[in-house]
């Protein structure tokens, strides 16, 4: 850290994204992401305190929609209970931005959590839906439903989530005697989609017909996500402009380029 310091004097924002994401692999190997999200998020805080004295401005991470857990109110607010995550990714997202706040109020580093909702598009994570559905229907193999369908998700383009990303960078939240530095925000679609309509969305892109095989619910998982997005728009003129009609062509064609098909 002091050779990265050294090199890079005039840094005065930092962005961290790096994470083990993923809600069931954090099931099968949680020690994975308690190195990766907690011993990874302190590393980036004690980065962010070493900066304050030369004029740090703002530290933004990705947290994630999973911190909402069992929360049953949707559209899911920043102002909702968060302490009853369903997964250990969820957990650990949620200790980020407890850290965070601890970190601001102990040294008076301006940090923004972004709790994104389910990012997608080109250069993807394998282990998502987008891919693998796509993958599996392109190359005529059955594709896992799970609770037989009935599930609804926001389904977030990855252009949108850099648009709320880059704003929120430049607008740090300012301390009061009310509290530290801290913000939180959702970045979603605020459009949640069934799930059986999604893969139809990705069958027209793919041009071909899925074979669905339904599967109970699995550990960890939620029924539904659902951004509110009304304090994104207030303060950081968050506006999100792709629906899954728009950004699910646009990940099939890059899929198809990537593999060369």
């Amino acid at each position: 850290m002091a050779a990265f310091d050294a090199a890079h004097p005039d840094i005065d924002r930092i962005v961290h994204l790096g994470a083990q994401a993923g809600v069931r692999y954090s099931i099968e190997q949680p020690f994975d992401y308690l190195q990766a999200n907690l011993m990874g998020h302190l590393v980036m805080l004690e980065m962010a305190r070493g900066r304050v004295a030369r004029g740090l401005r703002h530290l933004v991470y990705a947290s994630s929609s999973s911190v909402y857990g069992a929360n049953r109110e949707v559209p899911f607010s920043v102002d909702d209970r968060v302490d009853r995550p369903m997964s250990f990714y969820g957990a650990t997202k949620k200790s980020n931005e407890v850290m965070s706040y601890s970190y601001a109020s102990l040294y008076g580093i301006p940090t923004t959590g972004l709790r994104f909702f389910t990012v997608y598009g080109p250069w993807g994570r394998p282990d998502m839906s987008p891919w693998l559905f796509t993958d599996r229907i392109l190359n005529g193999r059955p594709i896992e439903v799970f609770n037989h369908g009935q599930m609804r998700r926001d389904f977030t383009y990855v252009d949108d989530i850099v648009a709320g990303v880059v704003a929120a960078l430049d607008r740090p939240p300012s301390g009061s005697d009310e509290g530290p530095p801290v913000a939180v925000y959702n970045l979603g679609n605020n459009t949640p989609v069934a799930l059986l309509d999604y893969i139809r969305v990705i069958e027209g892109a793919c041009d071909r017909r899925a074979e669905l095989v339904m599967k109970p619910m699995q550990p960890g998982d939620v029924l539904e996500t659902y951004a509110d997005i009304d304090a994104s728009r207030r303060d950081l003129g968050y506006q999100p402009t792709t629906p899954i009609e728009v950004g699910i062509p646009r990940f099939v064609d890059w899929f198809k380029r990537y593999h060369g098909m």
